[in-house]
């Protein structure tokens, strides 16, 4: 009996550091809480930092939100063209999340009777100001959604980001009205890829990122930016999350932003 009863308390104590174990691997995972957040995201550019941005987010355990638009690449190609097919597929498979940028970078200037006045900056009619209504604007969202699960078999979130944050009142109306929620970002988290370098150098920019963001902040930046002379990803990417990291911050999709949740958990329309 004593040893039926000792064979039992052995079981139940190996039982119970089994879930001890599962509950300390679980607090260590990806997903445990953290009481400092960051949401880093990336609407997309020329791709010419995309293999570095994908790197190190890797090597840093880093999961990120990115928007996306058919933007003109090094390669004379576009960002969701077949030769970039791979790379989003690639990064469906690491977790990250997915949001629209418009398919042709559709930047609005202003509202008129009826819709809009929008300035695309990529496609055929790149740089020439148009007239959209809400229908018109919904089909530009959706665009990049149908050609994301072409090239991932995952939908797309039915988040989206107005490119330059460029927006109104009746322009996210009718985006919501067809499914979708806007994201901006915060004050301190506008990293400044955009920037001239020549008054903005990335020690500036990094410094800056370093003291000013809080707990919280959406943080943006680019796959390539061709005005910047002195590139910002391999300069400063790396360094801020090392350096956000190691003041107790944590990176997070907005999957897991109180605001932002539930539109990431819906696909896109």
């Amino acid at each position: 009996m004593r040893r039926a009863r000792s064979g039992r308390h052995g079981a139940g104590r190996l039982a119970v550091r089994r879930v001890a174990l599962v509950l300390l691997l679980l607090a260590a995972g990806p997903l445990a809480a953290c009481d400092k957040p960051l949401y880093l995201t990336f609407d997309t550019g020329h791709m010419g930092v995309a293999p570095l941005v994908a790197d190190v987010l890797s090597r840093r355990g880093v999961k990120a939100t990115f928007f996306l638009a058919a933007e003109r690449t090094q390669e004379g190609g576009h960002s969701l063209d077949d030769r970039w097919a791979a790379w989003w597929r690639a990064r469906a498979g690491e977790g990250h999340v997915f949001g629209s940028h418009t398919y042709d970078h559709d930047v609005w200037v202003a509202d008129i009777e009826g819709g809009f006045r929008l300035r695309p900056t990529q496609g055929p009619a790149a740089g020439r100001v148009r007239r959209a209504d809400a229908a018109d604007y919904c089909a530009q969202l959706v665009r990049p959604a149908r050609r994301f699960e072409a090239m991932t078999g995952q939908a797309m979130s039915a988040l989206f980001r107005a490119p330059g944050g460029r927006t109104s009142p009746s322009l996210l109306a009718a985006a919501a009205a067809c499914g979708w929620t806007h994201v901006g970002w915060s004050a301190a988290g506008f990293l400044g890829d955009e920037l001239p370098s020549e008054r903005h150098p990335n020690p500036q920019l990094l410094a800056r990122a370093l003291r000013d963001i809080r707990a919280g902040d959406v943080l943006i930046a680019h796959l390539g930016i061709w005005s910047r002379r002195d590139a910002w990803a391999p300069a400063v990417l790396e360094p801020l999350i090392e350096g956000l990291q190691a003041r107790g911050f944590c990176f997070r999709t907005l999957r897991e932003h109180p605001l932002y949740a539930a539109a990431s958990a819906r696909p896109a329309p």
